[in-house]
């Protein structure tokens, strides 16, 4: 059921240490104030800050209470206050007016700024403009490489996506240059290195430049991790967009997995109340399943607790030294385990429940319609009807975003149709939403003839200059084609089944998405890797309309071992989703290799929904 690696499968490096640097630089920032201090925390900081330093550890280092930043006048009485953000304008404007309530009431206090995982000049700014930049010191906690699992680290920075491949905003393109920087310095040298998309060349510039500053650190290291593979999420929106229907997956678009860990409320336990559940490789029930197509959870977890009482049963025939034996030994382990069965179990009904009042397999049928390109008329009926009964507006834009990228455009009637039907529906207000999923090319019309690239010839003989390249990317983001289909002939997207697709035993990525597509991220990844470089991939390159875009930069020196040439890190910016990290794990098993991956966030088609919307759920 787990995937069981091959004996030769490479051994994964120990990320605890990770969470062990950024533990000791925080409480490094907090001795600097020496003394009691009360300590405001930013409420999206909070989960991470759990997996890295609990309470308890806070406290040891003279952390007296700790508040949540919100906007409201603070009740701490502490002489010292110390505020944990991220660098963004409003905390700016909050810290300010706690700092001046203080001056007009003519309290002296000592104010410090930790921002995470850096600050940005913006943000002095806004405090030199309020008039306290003198007051408050400010120092940088420059934590941005979650550990989530084994082979999961996340940055935790959801807003990455939004910023850049919607606003055009590349502040955090320095952060993770610094992240990669930190793990070849603990990890040794990448030798091989791969990438996709405007971000991931970017970010891998300014990598090998800090590199190259700090010349000598990584020389003569053993690489341990010996390829790394960069790619953009507007290469591959379709894959993010589809419904998940591996176990993680679903858990993930039903009860929102947060930073590793998920609230299952009284329907899963249960009882009356919540519990808050680490989903990860110790849970030895989930880690069995978490890649499964959900169609074969239940049999396993009945299996599994078949087993698990004939465990329970062997103590009736025991004598006393045996029964001793047991409880000391067994009887801990099998209670564990029997509390995690039933809350997975609790999770697959509550899953089932709430999929078939949404009528599952229809929009399973439609969405794989889409992918294949069959009755284009039917889902777009399918997803008329959806808005029309007012199912969500998130799903609804998803569906739309599906079908506009799968075609390459919306026929113009079509694109104003879905658009009035979907602003009566659902209010005026998501009229900007429109605005920002046709910049990011997420949800386009078709241009009549290609009157488009006139405009853009005109443009770019008006822009030459490199700096100006923002406008020429609007135009070209105005009329960037998906290809889809192209994409999926050439790499093979829909696997061609003869008779039922085996979910069971899964024989190739397919099996994520019900066997009817392999995720194209995925399958970019694999193609690269097996032809070592981008060599015969040029078509494939051309319709990602990114031929400047993709970089292969392989050492020539030899001390990359064959099994660290097995050890891939897969950087996906601007979110990946479970689904794509199950196929890959697959492919690894398949192939032996094994992924680690790093993402700027863990996202999921509502989470990328959301990030496009301008209207707050």
């Amino acid at each position: 059921m787990a995937f069981p690696h091959r004996p030769d499968a490479p051994e994964l490096p120990d990320f605890s240490m990770l969470k062990r640097l950024a533990r000791d630089q925080l409480i490094y920032l907090l001795e600097q104030l020496p003394g009691k201090k009360d300590l405001f925390i930013e409420a999206d900081l909070m989960s991470p800050l759990d997996r890295i330093a609990n309470v308890s550890i806070l406290k040891q280092h003279e952390v007296d209470k700790l508040y949540k930043v919100e906007n409201k006048p603070a009740l701490s009485s502490s002489e010292q206050l110390c505020f944990l953000v991220r660098p963004r304008i409003k905390n700016m404007r909050y810290i300010a007016s706690l700092v001046n309530a203080d001056k007009m009431a003519g309290r002296t206090r000592k104010y410090k700024v930790i921002f995470s995982p850096q600050k940005f000049y913006a943000c002095e700014m806004v405090l030199e403009e309020e008039g306290v930049y003198g007051d408050v010191s400010c120092d940088e906690w420059a934590f941005s490489l979650l550990p989530l699992d084994v082979d999961l680290l996340s940055m935790e920075l959801p807003e990455f996506f939004r910023d850049y491949f919607l606003e055009g905003d590349q502040r955090w393109i320095n952060t993770l240059a610094q992240a990669l920087h930190l793990l070849s310095t603990l990890y040794g040298p990448f030798p091989n290195c791969y990438g996709i998309g405007r971000c991931a060349k970017m970010s891998y510039e300014l990598w090998k430049r800090l590199e190259e500053e700090e010349d000598g650190e990584t020389k003569g290291r053993r690489p341990e991790i010996g390829q790394i593979f960069l790619l953009d999420r507007d290469v591959d929106f379709v894959t993010a967009l589809c419904s998940q229907v591996v176990y993680e997956g679903l858990v993930d678009d039903t009860f929102r997995i947060k930073c590793g860990s998920v609230d299952f409320g009284p329907e899963v336990t249960s009882s009356d109340k919540s519990l808050k559940v680490l989903l990860n490789a110790e849970d030895k029930v989930f880690n069995e399943i978490r890649n499964e197509h959900f169609s074969n959870v239940f049999s396993f977890l009945s299996q599994k607790a078949r087993n698990l009482q004939a465990q329970y049963d062997r103590r009736r025939g025991m004598d006393i030294k045996q029964m001793k034996n047991f409880v000391s030994q067994e009887l801990k382990g099998l209670k564990q385990e029997h509390r995690l069965l039933s809350l997975h179990i609790g999770a697959c009904e509550s899953i089932m429940k709430k999929k078939t009042k949404q009528d599952f397999q229809e929009l399973i049928k439609t969405e794989h319609a889409l992918l294949e390109g069959f009755n284009i008329r039917e889902s777009t009926s399918y997803i008329e009807e959806h808005i029309d009964r007012q199912v969500s507006p998130i799903e609804s834009l998803r569906l739309m975003c599906l079908l506009s990228i799968t075609e390459n455009g919306l026929i113009p009637k079509d694109y104003r149709s879905l658009k009035t039907q979907y602003l009566q529906s659902y209010g005026p207000e998501h009229l900007l939403t429109f605005s920002n999923l046709r910049r990011a090319g997420l949800l386009t019309e078709q241009a009549p003839g290609d009157t488009l690239t006139a405009v853009e010839s005109k443009v770019s003989k008006l822009v030459t200059d490199k700096a100006a390249g923002k406008i020429t990317d609007a135009f070209s983001s105005l009329a960037k084609r998906s290809n889809f289909r192209a994409i999926s002939k050439k790499l093979n997207l829909i696997p061609r089944v003869d008779g039922e697709y085996d979910l069971k035993v899964p024989r190739d990525m397919a099996y994520v998405f019900s066997g009817a597509y392999v995720p194209l991220s995925c399958r970019i990844i694999e193609q690269v890797l097996e032809r070592r470089g981008w060599q015969g991939l040029d078509e494939v390159v051309r319709l990602l309309n990114c031929s400047e875009l993709a970089f292969t930069d392989m050492t020539k020196d030899d001390k990359a071992s064959s099994e660290s040439l097995r050890l891939i890190l897969v950087v996906f910016l601007g979110g990946c989703t479970f689904s794509e990290i199950s196929a890959l794990r697959f492919l690894g098993r398949e192939k032996g290799y094994r992924f680690i991956f790093l993402t700027t966030a863990v996202t999921n088609s509502a989470r990328l929904m959301e990030a496009m919307s301008e209207v707050k759920a």
